[in-house]
């Protein structure tokens, strides 16, 4: 390595004196980083300039300027060229690893929901020059490529379990704020490892447009799905009809005891959804009709909308009943796709009003891949072994009677 013996004489320390201490500074570290350039140059050649010697290596040939954006301010180096081997310096590949560490740190603000204005701001207070809107905007265009391989890779199934949800963002087009449904389906695999499967924009929520995303799954590999979890929005349920017809469909119950209390006058609602909470803890599914036969009794005087709902809605509600005892918890709701939702509003909570459909679908999508790792990383909801056992049980038949049912029901 190279030993540096740096000296300015009277006139370089009165210039640095009377500029500012920034200035200076900057000055003082430009002129020290070029002659370190100088001395890696004549350690790679083995001589000096003009010196002759038999130790030379190779001869000089010219030089180059290069910016370094640093704290304190842009410096300029005058990097040395070599005639036959390039001139290679540790100092450019240090600051290489730090500016990418730096657009990463970018990124990253972008995608926990920091607004490019901000990420402007801080990276000024950081870097002591500013890096533009437009320049942290090109930042996260190269987000979209990785978002788009995400949404779009290849599925590897079979994928058992399906969970499906929608969540609204306001977008502005044609000069006018519009609210879009951002689609989720979060499956869990065959050794019980949960995976954010798709994700995509539709202007809204019908049996065309959950059709169309159901269909893009399956292009990319979905299959091997017996149970499908959501809210009772008419649209999905047509939509699995059509496009997962040998998938029974449990009704969310987080979703359904909701939709049962707003049913309920006030001063019942808390006793009410208490005792349909007792119903779903039901171990047999004997259990859970004698305590539905107990809350119908009980209610129909002075709710009968609601008990009109809980009758009509039930069996769907109890589907998961004909899995595995252990298995019931994880699909007997979408909560755990609602977890997700409640981290993308929190994203999107600075931002407002996305300028675009690519800027929501860049965020978004970048939460979803974060979040998705940290989904791979968790435990197994259960063991490719108990799925085995499963596929060898009565369960599989069970719920294709369940989807029989279902679709009966639906026609009538």
């Amino acid at each position: 390595m190279a030993h540096l013996n740096i000296t300015l004489d009277q006139e370089e320390i009165l210039a640095l004196l009377s500029v500012d201490h920034d200035g200076a500074f900057r000055k003082l570290l430009q002129e020290c980083l070029n002659k370190v350039l100088l001395a890696e140059s004549t350690e790679q050649l083995g001589a000096e300039p003009y010196e002759r010697s038999e130790e030379r290596k190779d001869s000089r040939n010219g030089t180059r300027e290069r910016a370094l954006n640093l704290r304190v301010g842009t410096i300029t180096l005058t990097v040395p060229r070599h005639r036959n081997v390039p001139f290679k310096t540790m100092l450019f590949e240090n600051y290489a690893r730090s500016e990418a560490a730096l657009v990463a740190g970018m990124a990253e603000m972008v995608v926990n929901g920091v607004s490019t204005r901000k990420v402007e701001k801080v990276m000024e207070e950081l870097c002591g020059t500013s890096f533009s809107k437009s320049t942290v905007s090109n930042l996260c265009k190269d987000l979209s490529k990785d978002v788009e391989a995400f949404r779009n890779r290849s599925l590897n199934g079979p994928y058992p379990f399906l969970t499906v949800d929608a969540t609204y963002f306001k977008v502005r087009e044609n000069h006018r704020i519009i609210s879009k449904a951002f689609m989720i389906a979060y499956g869990t695999n065959s050794y019980g490892n949960r995976e954010i499967l798709g994700f995509n924009i539709y202007p809204e929520e019908s049996t065309n447009t959950w059709r169309d995303f159901l269909d893009s799954l399956k292009k990319r590999g979905l299959y091997g799905t017996l149970l499908v979890t959501s809210d009772a929005h008419g649209g999905i349920k047509a939509a699995l009809q059509k496009e997962l017809s040998e998938a029974a469909w449990q009704r969310c119950q987080f979703h359904f005891t909701k939709n049962i209390g707003e049913l309920t006058p006030k001063k019942y609602q808390a006793g009410l959804r208490a005792e349909v909470n007792e119903l779903f803890q039901a171990k047999t599914m004997k259990e859970a009709i004698e305590k539905r036969d107990e809350i119908l009794a009980s209610y129909s005087e002075v709710a009968p909308r609601a008990m009109a709902c809980l009758e009509e809605g039930f069996e769907d509600a109890m589907t998961v009943m004909v899995l595995p005892k252990g298995m019931r918890r994880f699909f007997r709701t979408s909560n755990h796709i609602e977890r997700v939702n409640r981290e993308l509003k929190r994203r999107s909570d600075v931002i407002g009003v996305f300028p675009n459909e690519t800027a929501l679908m860049r965020l978004m999508g970048s939460t979803l891949m974060e979040l998705n790792e940290k989904r791979q990383a968790g435990k197994a909801v259960f063991s490719h072994q108990s799925y085995e056992e499963m596929m060898k049980s009565d369960t599989p038949a069970e719920l294709k009677r369940a989807t029989i049912r279902q679709i009966n029901m639906a026609a009538a």
